[in-house]
Parts: structure tokens; C-alpha cells; sequence
């Protein structure tokens, strides 16, 4: 039997949903709390996945951190798809100066690298998702602009984009009947790669330490506090690893074109 690569990503995705967001519902584990007596035990029945090096139950720990991430993913995305669709939209239906304004702050946007400017602001403000979001919605967003732009301007000139237009259809009914056809399926695709980039940058930037800090629960702070206890105890690093690598392959699964 023929495996489907898109519903094996969403089934993976959604057991990974399953576990962030309805453990707390059945395991009351608190993340932060400490027991020393317990440090770097190993899976048990009682304890499936262990303690760290603090006594902290993994369980509720890996739960809150992939909810963290995938939160603060989803924002960024959302953000930045609403920004860039209305911004592209808004650049190909009148074009002229207000084109130019808009691709210019695109321009600036990508002057420099995405991290660089995520580190940047996460300076402005240190221990703050606030500036977390908002520098990584800037990074995404002008993907969104171009695509948005690019993929409008040929359908705008279209004889039944003209014909609305003569009969005198609102500028709504026009986006909906004849531009949100043609975007939506790009714009799927867009924000599933955009989501995976905002959960790599995140734990990237957890990773050192910036916008997240201890003792909050965060996949790439998660492998630094773990690091030095790599050869003692294996399993803690490798839990948060896995715990990536399954969220970013399954949105790299629902991106795949079936082959025939």
C-alpha cells in the first residue's frame, strides 16, 4: 500500500499536537517543579520519560516547551501571512508610489540576515517573546509580499478579473471570486515552510539563550541545559532533539508533492 507523504505529515503532526496541548488535561506534572532526589533518573512506567538534571519531570517539560514553540510559531506565521497577503494585495491592485513604499520596507527587511535582525531586537529588549514575534514576523512576512504580488499581477489584467470589475462587483466579492483562488494554494505552501522556519528560529535563539530564558521550557534551551549531561544521561538530550526533528519532518511531509 502506497503511503500518502502529506496525510502521514498531518497524522504526525497532529499526535505531536495531541501531546502538547491535551497532556496538561490528563498529567497535572508541574514543568518547573524541582525534586532533587529525582535528578537524571531514566524512563520508567511512572516517569516515561525521566528527570533532568534538576529533578524536573520531562514529561510535562517536553509538553510545555513543544507548546511554546509551537505557539510562538503560529503567531509569527500568522502575523506575517496577514501582513505580506494585504501588503501584496494592496501593491498589485494600485501599484505606483504605494508599490514602491511597500517594496522598498520589503528591501529593508532583507538587508539583513534573519537571525541577525531577530538578535538585534531581541538586544532592544532582552528576555522578551514580545520581540521574539516581532522580529521574526518581520523576517517572514515579506515572503508572503513577493508571492502574494507576483502571483496577482497576471490575473489582475485577466478578462474575468475586467469583467467584474465593469459590472461593478465590490473589490471583496472580487478578491474572493477570482485572486483568493489562485493565492490560496501558494500560500499554503508558504506558510507551512514559514511555520518550520519560525520553529528552527526559535529554538536556534533558545538555543543561545536569547528571548527565552530558565526556567521556562523551550526545545533549543531545552538541549543547552541538557549538553553537559549528554554522556551520563543520553536520553534527556536526545528527548528534545526528537521532539524537533519529528515537528519539522512532518511539515516538511505535508509540503511534498505526490510523485505518481
Amino acid at each position: 500500500m502506497k503511503l500518502n507523504s502529506r496525510r502521514t505529515g498531518l497524522l504526525l503532526l497532529v499526535l505531536l499536537l495531541g501531546y502538547a496541548f491535551l497532556l496538561p488535561l490528563f498529567h497535572f506534572g508541574d514543568p518547573l517543579q524541582q525534586e532533587l532526589l529525582n535528578m537524571l533518573q531514566p524512563p520508567s512506567y511512572a516517569n516515561l520519560l525521566g528527570f533532568d538534571h534538576l529533578g524536573r519531570d520531562m514529561l510535562p517539560r517536553l509538553s510545555a516547551a513543544l507548546r511554546l514553540s509551537l505557539g510562538l510559531a503560529a503567531l509569527c506565521v500568522i502575523s506575517a501571512l496577514i501582513t505580506g497577503v494585504l501588503a501584496g494585495v494592496l501593491s498589485a491592485l494600485y501599484g505606483g508610489m504605494l508599490d514602491r513604499v511597500i517594496g522598498m520596507l520589503a528591501d529593508m527587511c532583507l538587508a539583513l540576515p534573519g537571525l541577525l535582525l531577530v538578535l538585534l531586537l531581541a538586544a532592544i529588549a532582552p528576555d522578551s517573546p514580545q520581540m521574539l514575534w516581532l522580529g521574526i514576523s518581520l523576517v517572514l512576512w515579506v515572503e508572503f509580499f513577493r508571492v502574494t504580488r507576483a502571483t496577482l499581477l497576471s490575473i489582475i489584467e485577466a478578462p474575468g478579473m475586467q469583467a467584474s470589475k465593469l459590472l461593478g462587483f465590490s473589490p471583496l466579492y472580487r478578491f474572493r471570486r477570482h485572486l483568493w483562488p489562485a493565492l490560496a494554494p501558494v500560500l499554503l505552501t508558504i506558510a507551512l515552510f514559514s511555520f518550520s522556519s519560525a520553529i528552527m528560529a526559535v529554538s536556534a535563539l533558545g538555543f543561545i539563550s536569547v528571548g527565552v530564558r530558565p526556567p521556562t521550557p523551550e526545545l533549543g534551551l531545552m538541549m543547552t541545559e541538557l549538553l553537559p549531561f549528554a554522556w551520563e544521561a543520553p536520553w534527556l538530550l536526545l528527548q528534545p532533539v526528537i521532539a524537533l526533528f519529528l515537528l519539522l519532518i512532518s511539515l516538511n511531509l505535508m509540503m511534498k508533492k505526490e510523485g505518481k
